[in-house]
């Protein structure tokens, strides 16, 4: 139990003193936990990526990656899409708090003279509905009830904590109100000093999960092609599908006991009279892709022949790796068109664009 021995002024500043210490944690996890969601708010509005939904975003990623022109990023994007959002965001988040303007500690000091304003509204406030009561002699127990409810809804202070001081002998109210702003005054310095070395592993709850989950939706690829289906609900009613399907060497495969790597898109094999294997050898054909049961049952994949350009240009750009990665050869029925080889990138982005 916290015992004040002397009396008058000392004890009024002990006790500030000791109460400050018990808000100090409290105010930390509160200006993270808010700055954090004025970052992720704060980017929302003003950068693009953020702007729309998550097909605006994934035109933004796949504009990145082409400007990166890396292979193995584009690897990881095609085998884990929701991961690499998750990462693209991070990335960006990093890049707009940390970048030379240190964006990140102005987050912090707004949020930091938020609370404190709170706090010293709190003090003030208890004080003066306390002062004047001469009902009871236990002004201190009801000044800390009153603090503790004026500040529940901003900062998580449990009055249980506070137990041990509210037995103190102070009856100078008012004194007490100069004694906690003085003490305060050095939390909110000490907490504003480690603003400078501040980075995002300092956040409980980080800024780029937040703004991921306002993109959170469907994540089912399609089983062909890989492209990921696009629903805003992750468990929505009704088949998965998508505007555009890709090549379907983005999933590896190839003509049947050949190692031709098929470019054919999904949404045109669809229309063929093409057959493709499930198992050891059961054939169904694509025209009626759902006999082969879930996962291809859960699509609805329309015919439509056009293939965007974005892939033409990435399957002509990267056409040695994409034979290293999946063991096989652009020829024979994998014989990439002469057209693709012509598609530019900036054609294929501008195409993405609209």
């Amino acid at each position: 139990c916290f015992q004040i021995s002397c009396q008058g002024a000392t004890s009024i500043t002990t006790f500030a003193s000791f109460l400050c210490d018990k808000i100090a944690p409290a105010l930390h996890q509160a200006v993270y936990e808010r700055t954090a969601l004025a970052i992720a708010q704060d980017m929302k509005v003003k950068i693009p990526d953020f702007t729309g939904n998550r097909s605006s975003l994934e035109v933004c990623i796949l504009r990145y990656l082409a400007e990166e022109e890396n292979f193995e990023k584009f690897n990881e994007y095609l085998s884990s899409p929701e991961r690499f959002l998750q990462n693209y965001i991070k990335m960006r988040v990093e890049m707009y708090c940390l970048d030379r303007n240190r964006r990140l500690e102005k987050f912090l000091d707004d949020s930091l003279i938020h609370y404190y304003e709170n706090i010293q509204s709190a003090v003030f406030t208890s004080t003066n509905i306390i002062k004047d009561r001469k009902d009871r002699n236990d002004k201190i127990s009801l000044w800390l009830d009153e603090f503790c409810n004026t500040l529940k809804e901003v900062l998580s202070l449990p009055r249980s904590d506070l137990k041990g001081i509210e037995h103190q002998e102070i009856t100078d109210i008012e004194f007490l109100n100069n004694a906690m702003t003085e003490a305060l005054a050095p939390l909110k310095n000490q907490l504003k000093g480690k603003f400078a070395d501040a980075d995002m592993s300092s956040f409980e709850t980080q800024p780029h999960t937040i703004l991921a989950e306002q993109f959170a939706g469907c994540w089912e690829q399609c089983p062909f092609c890989g492209a990921v289906c696009t629903n805003t609900m992750s468990k929505h009613d009704g088949q998965h599908q998508l505007v555009f399907h890709r090549p379907q060497v983005l999933t590896g495969y190839k003509w049947y006991k050949t190692d031709n790597l098929v470019i054919d898109i999904c949404s045109s094999s669809v229309a063929s009279d093409c057959l493709f294997r499930i198992g050891e050898d059961k054939w169904i054909p694509y025209k009626r892709y759902w006999e082969a049961g879930p996962p291809y049952s859960t699509w609805n994949i329309p015919a439509d022949p056009s293939t965007q350009a974005y892939w033409k240009w990435f399957v002509s750009h990267f056409r040695t790796e994409l034979e290293k990665r999946y063991n096989g050869k652009f020829h024979g029925k994998g014989e990439i068109p002469a057209l693709w080889h012509e598609m530019t990138k900036q054609e294929a982005l501008k195409e993405l664009e609209k």
